[in-house]
């Protein structure tokens, strides 16, 4: 309880440190302890490498709080903590780094071969969309010249429709006019015909008067 007790006291009175990434250092493992000295319980065995959360460091015990990745708390040899990733580590970044940018070339001329198929692809594309287009423009010209001939000929056509109401109208009037003439026609003559009638009957009528006068005359002049 004792031991305890100062191990608290000794926790707060250590300089509290924003928390700060820390690696064990280039070793096979270290131990990570339950306390602040080679004494207490051993909690895990932490390989190299491994990544912890610092908490705080006491400089007068040597050790370090820290957190794992899982979130189990405990003190550390300070001198066991690195601030960057162990040699063994780097190195195998290293060399992933050195094969991603030997690869990187390939994939590069893969990607430009393929930019270069659609590039092909899309002027490709683009040539048939202009001959499209122009024949689009062409029958879209003929449309127009069509529909102007079809305002045209229907324009005519109206023209000619009122033509032939003209002319249609005009010719009932022939007609009729010919007809009216007509009836004056028949009328002359059925007078002319009446005046004939009527005068042979006045002569008629005249002409024996004008014999007996005549042979009476005669008469006289014996």
């Amino acid at each position: 309880m004792k031991k305890l007790l100062i191990t608290l006291a000794l926790l707060s009175a250590v300089t509290q440190l924003q928390a700060e990434t820390r690696y064990v250092t280039d070793q096979f493992k270290v131990t990570l302890r339950s306390g602040e000295s080679s004494t207490h319980k051993i909690t895990r065995m932490l390989p190299s490498g491994y990544a912890v959360e610092l908490m705080s460091t006491n400089s007068q015990t040597g050790y370090s709080m820290v957190k794992t990745k899982d979130g189990t708390t405990g003190f550390i040899l300070t001198r066991q903590l690195m601030p960057i990733p162990s040699a063994r580590d780097r190195l195998v970044r290293a060399e992933a780094k050195l094969a991603e940018l030997q690869e990187e070339p390939g994939r590069l001329s893969a990607r430009l071969s393929k930019l270069q198929d659609e590039y092909q692809a899309l002027t490709s594309e683009h040539t048939k969309l202009k001959q499209l287009k122009e024949t689009l423009d062409d029958e879209l010209q003929a449309i127009k010249r069509t529909a102007a001939n079809a305002v045209r000929i229907s324009n005519e056509r109206n023209d000619l429709r009122k033509q032939v109401a003209t002319l249609t109208r005009e010719a009932e009037d022939l007609k009729q006019e010919n007809r009216e003439l007509n009836n004056d026609s028949n009328q002359r003559w059925f007078l002319i015909g009446g005046g004939v009638v009527v005068g042979g009957i006045i002569l008629g009528l005249i002409l024996p008067s004008l014999r007996v006068r005549k042979r009476k005359s005669s008469w006289g002049s014996l």
